[in-house]
């Protein structure tokens, strides 16, 4: 199945890269964005990590240099039944979390200096456990390939805007012309954001309950997303939008409309099925 919604998602990304492309150059921007698609899809299997990670001036620790994060994220490796992945830190203040990576053998967990600030020790083992869990699904491949393609997407529609306002292609026989470009300017990052928000809803509820499991307490993930939730309120992570779904909370601000087109589910909801799980068990 996850490899079927993977060929699914990146087909379509593919098509409202290509179709970006198409609307700046016509048939000869069609085939440069196929072109940029293929590389892309290539280039995201193998350095999608190192691309994200870098985005976030992220650097790799050790256990000698952050025992507590290191040494949490080996313990429940080894429950697992994980390979170890590779830790890394990021200077902000803003709490949150995230892991990348194409398979479990070539992954990377990354944490804010803000979240070992405001976690106890339960709570960072729940966040943790939930990134490890998508790692043990395999699902951070696609959260990583659909970054680095959401990123592209909006580039060419920001270049489709501007060629728009001064005077780009105005025949019509290579494309649609001043109007395609600004409606694929509008369009195109709405398609990117309504993949991303396909792929990331249904993964975050499958690694909250895995990371529970791993855990082997729902409560401390339930407690460590109140506090994450709060805390990114009140101070906003400067996030690429196109990697806002990879973080354990939605780093982004925005109520009423925007939340519904988050790539996040309702954190509520998210509280409400751990405490059922914890609940669940004790009965």
């Amino acid at each position: 199945m996850n490899t079927l919604r993977t060929t699914f998602l990146m087909a379509l990304l593919t098509v409202v890269l290509v179709l970006a492309g198409g609307a700046i150059g016509g048939r000869n921007g069609m085939g440069f964005a196929l072109i940029m698609a293929a590389v892309m899809n290539l280039g995201s299997y193998w350095f999608s990590d190192k691309i994200v990670l870098a985005m976030y001036g992220a650097r790799q620790v050790t256990e000698a240099e952050q025992p507590d994060l290191v040494g949490l994220v080996r313990q429940l490796a080894m429950q697992a039944g994980m390979p170890m992945p590779r830790v890394y830190l990021i200077d902000a203040p803003t709490p949150n979390a995230f892991a990348t990576g194409r398979n479990p053998e070539h992954a990377a967990v990354a944490a804010t200096t803000g979240i070992m600030r405001i976690l106890t020790r339960e709570e960072l083992m729940g966040v943790m456990a939930h990134e490890l869990s998508h790692v043990r699904h395999r699902d951070i491949l696609i959260s990583s390939i659909a970054a680095t393609m959401a990123g592209a997407i909006t580039y060419l529609a920001n270049m489709a805007q501007w060629a728009a306002i001064f005077g780009g292609r105005d025949r019509d026989d290579e494309g649609g012309g001043m109007f395609g470009m600004l409606a694929m300017a509008i369009v195109a990052p709405l398609a990117a954001m309504l993949i991303q928000m396909a792929i990331s809803r249904s993964r975050e509820y499958e690694a909250d309950r895995g990371g529970a499991e791993l855990s082997r307490n729902p409560l401390y993930l339930a407690g460590a997303l109140k506090k994450l939730q709060l805390a990114n309120q009140q101070i906003p992570l400067h996030a690429n939008p196109a990697s806002a779904h990879m973080f354990i909370v939605n780093p982004l601000t925005g109520g009423g409309l925007m939340s519904l087109f988050s790539t996040h589910p309702p954190l509520e909801e998210r509280v409400r099925r751990l405490e059922s799980m914890a609940y669940g068990r004790r009965e």
